[in-house]
C-alpha cells in the first residue's frame, strides 16, 4: 500500500458511547456485543493478512538484493573487461608508435636507395652514351686482339670479365633495391593498417562495455529504487498492524466494559426492584416515613450522538482540496483552545504522526456500532491521555496547535462509521453528526 495512505490520518479511537452513558439511556444488548465481536474479528483478520502481505514484500526486497548482487558482479565484470581493453588499447598504441618510428626510418632508406638508383642510373646512361659515341656497340673481341703480348692478353680478359659482371651486378643490385624498396613499403603500411584496425576495433570494444556498464548502473538504480519503495510500503504495512492490533485490543476493551455494564444495569434492575417492592410494602402498612427515591445524575454532555470537538470556525470542509480529497473537517480557532472527546470511548493510539503530527484516536461504540474519531495537528506536549485509557464526552483530551503537516493553528477532525482504514472506505463527514 502506499506510504502516502499511512502518513495521513493514523490515530483511531475506538469510543464507548453508550457504555459509558447513564444508565436510564443505556440499552446495549447481547447483540451487540455479538456486533463488536464480529467487527475485532475482521480486524484481526486484516491483521494476519497484513502479516501476509509483509511477509511477500520482505521476500520480493530479497529477490531484489540478489538482483543487485548479480548486478554488481555484472558491472566488476565490465569494468575487469574494460580494464583489459584499455591496457590492450595503450600497447597497440605503443605498437603504433613503433611502426610510426619504423616508417619514418623506412624513408630514411627509401632516401638512400633512391639515391643510390639514381647514381646507377646515372652510370648506366654514361656508358649508354659511351655505346652510342662508338657505334652502338663495344666489341670486346677488338679489346682483346689488341693484346700485345700474352701476359696483356690474360689483364685484358680479366678487365672485360670484371666490366661485364659488374654491368650485371649494377642490373641486378638495381632491381633488388626497387624490390626491397616495394616489399618493405608494403610490409609497413600493412603493418600500420592492421595496427590502427585493431586499435578501432579495441576502442568500439570499449565503447560497447561502457554503454554495458551505464545499463546495468541504470538498472541498479531501479532495484535500488525499488527497494527501497518496498521498504517504505513495509514501513507502512508495519504502521497498519500496529494500528489494527490497537483497534482489536480497544475494541476487546470496549467488549468488556459493555458486560460489565450489562451486569451493572441487571443489578440496578434488581436493585430498583426491590427499592419498589420495600415502598409498596410501606405504602401498605401506613408508613410514611420512607426514604425519597435516589437520585442517579447524567455527565454532562451535549445532546446528539457527538459534541463539536473543539471551538472555532470551520477552515476547510470534506471534500476536494489542493487536487486530492480531504478526508475531514479543520476547525480554526486563535489563542489556547482546548480540544475535547466527541463521545465517550477508548483511545486506541495517541502518537506524532508524520503527516497529523501530535494525533489521538479514540474508538466509539454506540448502539453496537464502532466509530472511529481522530484528533489531529494538537500542540506539542498537550497530548493528556494514552492508548487504552476510557474517556468520557467533552473529556479535555488536549490543545489545538499547529503540528505536522499544517499551514496554521486547527483542529483536524475524522469520523470513520467502523474500524480506520487506510483506504479510508469507512470514513463519513463529521457535520450531520455533531451537536
Amino acid at each position: 500500500m502506499k506510504k502516502q495512505i499511512l502518513s495521513l490520518a493514523i490515530v483511531s479511537t475506538l469510543s464507548l458511547g453508550s457504555l459509558l452513558s447513564p444508565i436510564s439511556t443505556n440499552n446495549v444488548t447481547a447483540e451487540s456485543i455479538s456486533k463488536m465481536e464480529q467487527q475485532k474479528q475482521e480486524v484481526l483478520k486484516k491483521r494476519s493478512g497484513l502479516d501476509s502481505e509483509i511477509q511477500n514484500k520482505e521476500s520480493k526486497v530479497s529477490e531484489i538484493q540478489n538482483e543487485q548482487d548479480e548486478v554488481r558482479n555484472e558491472i566488476n565484470k565490465l569494468d575487469v573487461a574494460v580494464k583489459d581493453t584499455e591496457g590492450k588499447i595503450r600497447n597497440k598504441n605503443v605498437e603504433i608508435e613503433q611502426t610510426t618510428a619504423e616508417i619514418d626510418e623506412l624513408k630514411v632508406e627509401i632516401a638512400d636507395l633512391i639515391e643510390r638508383i639514381n647514381k646507377r642510373n646515372e652510370l648506366l646512361k654514361d656508358k649508354a652514351r659511351s655505346m652510342q659515341e662508338s657505334g652502338g656497340s663495344v666489341s670486346y673481341i677488338d679489346v682483346l686482339l689488341g693484346a700485345q703480348s700474352f701476359s696483356d692478353f690474360i689483364d685484358r680478359v680479366n678487365a672485360v670479365t670484371t666490366i661485364v659482371q659488374a654491368d650485371k651486378g649494377i642490373l641486378e643490385q638495381h632491381q633488388k633495391d626497387k624490390d626491397d624498396l616495394e616489399t618493405k613499403q608494403q610490409e609497413v603500411e600493412t603493418k600500420l593498417v592492421n595496427l590502427q584496425s585493431m586499435k578501432k576495433e579495441l576502442e568500439d570494444l570499449k565503447v560497447q562495455l561502457k554503454g554495458k556498464i551505464a545499463r546495468q548502473n541504470e538498472l541498479m538504480k531501479e532495484l535500488e529504487h525499488e527497494e527501497h519503495k518496498m521498504h517504505g510500503e513495509i514501513n507502512d504495512l508495519a504502521e497498519q498492524k500496529q494500528i489494527l492490533a490497537a483497534q482489536a485490543a480497544t475494541i476487546q476493551k470496549a467488549i468488556a466494559l459493555e458486560k460489565q455494564r450489562q451486569a451493572e444495569l441487571a443489578a440496578e434492575r434488581e436493585r430498583q426492584a426491590k427499592l419498589a417492592k420495600q415502598r409498596a410494602a410501606k405504602k401498605s402498612s401506613g408508613d410514611s416515613s420512607s426514604a425519597p427515591d435516589p437520585v442517579v445524575s447524567s455527565p454532562p454532555v451535549s445532546d446528539g450522538m457527538f459534541m463539536w470537538p473543539a471551538r472555532g470556525y470551520v477552515s476547510s470542509s470534506t471534500g476536494s482540496r489542493w487536487g486530492a480529497y480531504h478526508f475531514g473537517i479543520d476547525i480554526a480557532s486563535g489563542g489556547t483552545v482546548p480540544i475535547v472527546a466527541a463521545a465517550d470511548g477508548v483511545v486506541s493510539r495517541s502518537y506524532e504522526s508524520g503527516s497529523y503530527g501530535q494525533v489521538i484516536f479514540i474508538t466509539h461504540s454506540i448502539d453496537g456500532q464502532i466509530y472511529t474519531t481522530v484528533y489531529a495537528h494538537m500542540r506539542d506536549g498537550s497530548r493528556t491521555v494514552g492508548q487504552g485509557e476510557i474517556v468520557r464526552k467533552g473529556q479535555k483530551i488536549g490543545l489545538m496547535g499547529n503540528t505536522g503537516q499544517s499551514t496554521g493553528q486547527h483542529l483536524h477532525f475524522e469520523l470513520h462509521k467502523g474500524t480506520w482504514r487506510a483506504d479510508k472506505k469507512n470514513y463519513v463527514n463529521p457535520i450531520p453528526y455533531l451537536r
